[in-house]
């Protein structure tokens, strides 16, 4: 006969294992109490603290105090486990609102949302390139650039030309802000611009070209300006609908001889 503490033993054993696991018919183990959101929530925070690499199923077990194979009966392998916390974090950024009244301003706000998430979230930014799930992390901020593209007046064609336009924007300042987070003092652009010594360059032109930079200040300005270009054709600022507009001349009617009605 078991002595007691063999029996005492063996029901705490038992009380554990029913709290930690539950069997499925395929005999995989699944933590009893854990979710598909607590494993994704949780991956997302080990990556927003340490990047790609911080993201192992190992080390995202160990967080949760469960085994791998739990991990996987949840979300699937590495791969699947990226492109959940990448839609999970797509749904938070989804929340950014558009702010302001002129159609530009709105643009220009639903551009501005797609860079600050992306500064404000970069390992997980990097994750989505590397997994070549860039769109699908930016899927709702571009929906809603578009949104206020068409409210502004461009559609098809045009509406996808100034998405990708405004994207290639984004995308520029966004290697100048993480190189420039990465490079050595001495290949710094001000460093670099401050051993320039060339006569065809004013002196003061040379001495702000050692400053740094305002990056923020450079994107801001850069963004009006490419918004500006893009919507100067757009029906919000047709010239048709500008009284103070020069008259167009039809190419079809021009050269024509002039009828009575003409004039």
């Amino acid at each position: 006969m078991p002595s007691t503490d063999t029996t005492a033993a063996a029901a705490a054993a038992d009380t554990t294992t029913s709290h930690a696991a539950a069997r499925t018919p395929s005999g995989s183990t699944r933590h009893t109490g854990l979710e598909r959101d607590d494993v994704i929530d949780t991956a997302l925070a080990l990556v927003e603290a340490g990047g790609a690499e911080a993201l192992s199923m190992r080390k995202l077990a160990a967080e949760l105090g469960v085994a791998p194979t739990t991990i996987y009966w949840h979300v699937g392998n590495r791969d699947e486990l990226v492109l959940a916390v990448v839609r999970r974090q797509a749904e938070r950024q989804a929340t950014r609102r558009v702010r302001g009244t002129d159609p530009a301003d709105r643009v220009a706000s639903a551009a501005r949302n797609i860079w600050r998430s992306a500064r404000a979230h970069r390992n997980v930014t990097a994750l989505a390139s590397q997994a070549g799930a860039t769109t699908l992390l930016e899927l709702p901020l571009e929906v809603a650039l578009v949104v206020e593209l068409e409210s502004a007046g461009l559609e098809g064609p045009r509406a996808r030309d100034a998405l990708r336009s405004l994207l290639a924007c984004i995308a520029g300042f966004l290697v100048v802000a993480w190189r420039r987070e990465v490079a050595a003092e001495e290949l710094r652009p001000a460093t670099l611009w401050a051993g320039v010594d060339d006569d065809r360059l004013s002196d003061e032109t040379r001495a702000a070209l050692c400053e740094p930079s305002d990056l923020d200040r450079l994107f801001d300005t850069t963004l009006r300006a490419v918004v500006a270009g893009l919507l100067a054709d757009s029906s919000v600022h047709d010239p048709a609908a500008d009284p103070t507009a020069c008259p167009t001349v039809d190419p079809a009617a021009a050269g024509r001889p002039r009828k009575e009605t003409d004039r």
